[in-house]
């Protein structure tokens, strides 16, 4: 028998075009998990307003980041969707070497007996058809391992949901366990810092680090959700790994979307009140982000470049995201085999 892990990740549209775009949005924006607005009105905005206008807007971006990579890289298609499969592939070789190399125990998985795949929340492919295929593959039990260190019901919640349906709909109800979030894992700091000093090392440090989260609006975290929460212990403990004073760093949050008030400070208004301040130079990284995406290709490292250097900011460079640094999958994998069932503790 097989256990199974699925890294998860939002999703993408299939092509960068408007048609494409507004089949993505559709689905993203219909989940009640992303917008809490009462369905009716919501359903009326949503069709009347958003969803024939946005996609034309949007859809340029998306094309100027399709088959792009970062320094130089080349990637096939979406970028979210390239990155998550090149984590499934470097995971799968780190998951079958460890089984090679423990395979005297008597109760570690033997080589081929852990599957890797993915999912997305929305877009293709589903996790409902990623059980599917894997459990047709051999795989009986199952542990999903969404890419958000931070847990939101805005976005790992949702995933909760889809794996109910799935229960919900099973005659032979499979075994699946969900990682609820990765904020605070040691393996997960030491990834981040060290992205941060690798660049340190290759560009300098700029006067400001700021940690850019994507935002939620501010009314969750009355209701609830822990994400700011997450999103401040993680702040806290990069800075703390990387030894910055208080003054040398920031948390901010991005992709703000409606008319509602958002988590502060935003990411757009501190990077212009830094350049109107004198701030001469920022570096920006996105922790929330396993894999680069259009909020960190696009949004970060174009639009907001442009927001501080417009407002007087001379020097301004993104981090990419863990993406498949080495680091990064050394992090899925302990995660993976600490939700194994018959790996030994270490």
């Amino acid at each position: 028998m097989a256990h199974a892990i699925i890294l998860m990740n939002l999703g993408t549209p299939a092509e960068p075009t408007p048609a494409a775009v507004r089949q993505f949005l559709r689905a993203f924006l219909s989940d009640p998990r992303v917008v809490e607005i009462p369905r009716p009105l919501w359903k009326l905005i949503l069709n009347l307003f958003v969803l024939p206008l946005r996609p034309k807007r949007i859809a340029p971006a998306y094309e100027e980041i399709w088959n792009q990579g970062l320094d130089g890289e080349a990637v096939t298609g979406s970028p979210i969707t390239y990155y998550t499969q090149r984590q499934v592939q470097l995971l799968k070789q780190r998951l079958d070497a460890d089984s090679a190399r423990d395979s005297a125990h008597a109760d570690y998985p033997a080589a081929g007996q852990l599957r890797v795949g993915h999912a997305m929340t929305y877009g293709a492919p589903s996790l409902g058809d990623t059980v599917a295929r894997l459990g047709q593959e051999g795989a009986t039990s199952f542990t999903v391992i969404p890419l958000y260190p931070q847990y939101s019901a805005t976005t790992t919640g949702a995933i909760y949901d889809q794996v109910a349906d799935i229960i919900r709909s099973a005659r032979n109800v499979p075994d699946i366990a969900v990682v609820h979030d990765y904020w605070q894992h040691p393996l997960y700091i030491e990834a981040l810092a060290n992205s941060v000093r690798e660049h340190w090392e290759k560009n300098g440090a700029a006067e400001k680090l700021m940690m850019s989260f994507h935002g939620i609006p501010k009314a969750n975290t009355r209701k609830g959700d822990p994400y700011y929460q997450h999103c401040c212990g993680t702040a806290e403990k990069l800075a703390e790994a990387l030894n910055l004073s208080r003054e040398k760093w920031e948390i901010t949050f991005q992709s703000r979307f409606g008319k509602a008030e958002w988590l502060q400070p935003y990411t757009d208004k501190t990077l212009i009140e830094w350049g109107q301040s004198g701030v001469p130079s920022v570096d920006v990284i996105c922790p929330a982000f396993a894999a680069d995406c259009l909020e960190t290709l696009e949004e970060i490292a174009v639009e907001n470049r442009a927001n501080f250097i417009e407002a007087g900011g001379r020097e301004y460079r993104y981090i990419p995201a863990l993406n498949a640094r080495e680091d990064h999958i050394r992090l899925l994998e302990a995660i993976a085999l600490e939700r194994t069932p018959g790996i030994p503790a270490k």
